[in-house]
């Protein structure tokens, strides 16, 4: 088992260009190719890198990867065409968000019961598996924007779908990040009754987007200043992933939402700077390998102990939440008026999960005792997993049905 980060990041990279190779040649996306060659090389099939390397040592280039790619989605939300569009985006933002959360629940709740079996009588509906039922419909909402933007990226996809997609999921993590505060401060005191205060535990997600939304325009506003002076497009990359990197880590230090902070940076330079165009292909070169990295390391963390011991609650969750998505989606499109392949294919657009989803799940395991909390985490991951590996080429075949790719899928 490789154990050395250089060596790992390396051969992890070589690997993710073979399994984008044969994911085109089966007219899958890239992603779908990165995250099978992760799992291939994860400690839990062929042992080819240890835990330590895949949890511990990997956690950088994530946190990498996902600060391009919050910063490149901010980048595609052009006001002018938000303008024309934000009616739609608003619309499919609170009803896939709402559909999904609802959905997942009303599925869940006569699940938990029956597949879960905790013996004991203080395993109740109350306090076990209601609170089970709402955190995991509260984290359902996350939509991972690194898939989509990848595949988006590939295909050279533009147009009114494709900017309403972009929206939409620009939107959704701080959805997501509203709802879960909500349900983690009604599942702990259902779990543990305290005299926890409503009003302070559930005003947190508000000053915490609030405050994001500041880091990101502070860092905007200073990478304006900065551009005065940066000509060579090398020294500009220079100044742009100094400044990603600073927020996102400042973010969470903050406990602040990286993403959303890096969402805004990357929306104040498309629209206020004057060069914003060299801002953005200057990152586009590097993030081909980015990707790669990123979804080879979510492959990588594959547990088939995950899946075994959640059993039937995977395939549960996944099912549940693309059909809250796709339901809620449609609502939205309907109601906003929007152009019909929005209203047919969007939904499909929203469905994949990862990293915010996988942090979420994180910190509401210390709301239960051990053994909830181990399902709970364990359900939720994997259903990560399996639904990374199938929600990518829906979300390619979304993209194409619009009508809006340059490329039929280019070859690695």
């Amino acid at each position: 088992m490789i154990d050395q980060p250089l060596i790992a990041v390396g051969l992890l990279l070589l690997l993710g260009w073979w399994g984008g190779r044969a994911a085109n040649a089966l007219k899958l996306p890239r992603v779908s190719g990165y995250l099978v060659a992760g799992m291939l090389a994860s400690p839990s099939l062929t042992g080819l890198f240890t835990r330590q390397v895949v949890v511990q040592d990997f956690a950088i280039l994530t946190d990498i990867a996902l600060g391009v790619i919050a910063y490149s989605i901010g980048g595609s939300l052009v006001y002018n065409r938000l303008k024309r569009l934000g009616k739609s985006i608003l619309w499919i933002t609170v009803s896939q968000g709402v559909g999904a959360f609802v959905v997942t629940v009303a599925a869940l709740l006569p699940a938990l019961a029956w597949v879960c079996r905790f013996q004991g009588p203080e395993y109740t509906f109350l306090g076990t598996y209601l609170p089970m039922a709402l955190i995991i419909g509260a984290i359902s909402l996350a939509t991972a924007p690194g898939a989509v933007l990848a595949i988006i990226s590939e295909l050279q996809a533009t147009g009114p779908f494709t900017t309403i997609l972009l929206g939409v999921i620009a939107l959704d993590d701080g959805l997501a990040i509203i709802f879960y505060a909500l349900a983690a401060t009604l599942a702990q005191m259902l779990v543990s009754p305290t005299d926890t205060s409503w009003l302070a535990t559930a005003g947190w997600p508000f000053l915490e987007i609030t405050l994001s939304v500041l880091l990101g325009v502070l860092a905007g506003s200073y990478l304006k200043f900065m551009s005065r002076w940066v000509r060579r497009r090398e020294a500009l990359l220079m100044v742009i992933l100094g400044t990603i990197f600073l927020i996102y880590g400042v973010a969470k230090t903050l406990h602040l939402s990286a993403l959303l902070a890096n969402m805004v940076l990357g929306f104040f330079v498309v629209n206020l700077e004057r060069r914003h165009q060299d801002f953005f292909l200057v990152v586009e070169q590097i993030e081909e390998p980015l990707f790669g990295l990123f979804f080879c390391v979510a492959g990588a963390h594959l547990d088939l102990q995950a899946f075994l011991a959640a059993g039937f609650l995977i395939p549960i969750i996944m099912v549940a939440r693309m059909a809250g998505k796709q339901l809620g989606a449609w609502v939205g499109a309907e109601v906003s008026q929007a152009p019909e392949t929005v209203k047919r294919y969007l939904g499909l657009g929203l469905l994949p999960k990862a990293g915010v989803t996988v942090g979420l799940v994180l910190i509401a395991q210390d709301i239960f005792s051990p053994p909830v909390a181990s399902l709970l985490v364990n359900a939720v991951i994997g259903s990560v997993i399996l639904n990374e590996l199938i929600a990518p080429p829906l979300v390619k075949y979304a993209l194409v049905k619009a009508g809006e790719t340059a490329l039929e899928g280019a070859d690695s």
